[in-house]
């Protein structure tokens, strides 16, 4: 559970991180056709303060996508691509921390949820490997 825990946050801090470029190729996929076969995502969405919105998504042949929409260093969309195996090691780790077993939601309305802070932004992941979407909202 804490190697999944870390890897979730590794993936909003890449998100966050500074890039020396972050304009897209101009052969870069459409958010279409990323979001199709996307096997992780991350989305954050606005709080009533500073944070920063954006959504992420990866790929099974490596295509990481990403899209800033408010209070991110760039706003509009970048892509990159990493190594497949680097993916398939990403998807092993979630399935091993039992992402596919956390409850659908953590939300005020819904009994997993325990204390809850009604200014923080919602973090949207969802994961999809071997014929299985699981989407956790919290």
């Amino acid at each position: 559970m804490t190697r999944t825990a870390g890897l979730a946050l590794l993936l909003m801090a890449a998100a966050c991180a500074p890039r020396k470029s972050a304009v897209p190729p101009a052969d870069s996929p459409s958010e279409a056709a990323v979001g199709a076969d996307a096997a992780v995502t991350l989305e954050r969405t606005p709080c009533f303060g500073g944070c920063p919105v954006y959504r992420i998504s990866v790929t099974r042949d490596g295509v990481v996508s990403y899209e800033g929409r408010a209070r991110v260093r760039h706003v509009g969309t970048a892509s990159k691509r990493i190594k497949p195996d680097r993916v398939a090691a990403l998807l092993s780790e979630l399935e091993r921390g039992g992402y596919f077993s956390f409850a659908p939601r953590y939300t005020p309305s819904e009994p997993a949820c325990g204390r809850y802070a009604t200014d923080s932004p919602t973090a949207i992941t969802s994961v999809s490997m071997e014929g299985r979407t699981h989407r956790i909202e919290h």
